[in-house]
């Protein structure tokens, strides 16, 4: 099965033919480094990146750091205490249901059911 694209030294061929001389890679699908970051970012993108001659840094993950993990234990609490979600523009939070009428959530047939 493919992985998500695209891969990142192919995204880093394409933006040094585009004539860009740095780039920052953000992991945000990651929360840790673990070894899919490691290897993949901090090792072959970075060979791709020198052999491409691009100047390349890598943003760290969240891992424990504090303000991750004090948001991660507020979502929790909204969910367990009833503690009121916050949002950090006007709009206000958004639900985290879908309406019944919605139709986005809608289970999907199971593979292989008659």
């Amino acid at each position: 099965m493919p992985w998500l694209g695209p891969d990142i030294n192919d995204h880093l061929y394409a933006v040094a033919a585009q004539g860009v001389a740095s780039v920052l890679i953000a992991p945000t699908g990651f929360v840790s480094d673990h070894l899919e970051v490691l290897w993949d970012l901090d090792n072959e993108a970075a060979q791709t990146a020198a052999e491409l001659g691009l100047t390349m840094a890598r943003a760290a993950t969240a891992g424990i750091h504090p303000a991750f993990v004090g948001a991660v234990c507020e979502l929790v609490r909204e969910r367990t205490d009833g503690a009121p979600a916050r949002a950090l523009g006007p709009l206000g939070p958004s639900w985290n249901e879908c309406p019944v009428d919605a139709g986005c959530c809608l289970p999907r047939a199971r593979q292989g059911a008659a």
